[in-house]
């Protein structure tokens, strides 16, 4: 996987955990945010699929059955 260097704007009270976290562990700060990110994005994918079952079950989503898109396909 390719690293790509990017850099924002985070509080200071942030800055000031994740260098403690990153002494305390030996680790490197880019490898826990990365570790950190993962995890969220992870509890977001999470709340994202809640969303598209509360939208199915309230009407706002419609569910399109397997066979239709296969058969859209031509599979």
């Amino acid at each position: 996987m390719q690293k790509i260097r990017s850099t924002f704007t985070v509080s200071d009270f942030i800055i000031d955990e994740l260098n403690e976290v990153s002494e305390e562990l030996h680790e490197k700060k880019s490898h826990i945010v990365e570790n950190a990110l993962a995890m969220y994005f992870d509890y977001l994918d999470a709340k994202i699929a809640d969303k598209r079952i509360d939208d199915i079950k309230s009407g706002k989503e419609k569910v399109i059955p397997a066979e239709e898109v296969f058969k859209e396909l031509g599979l």
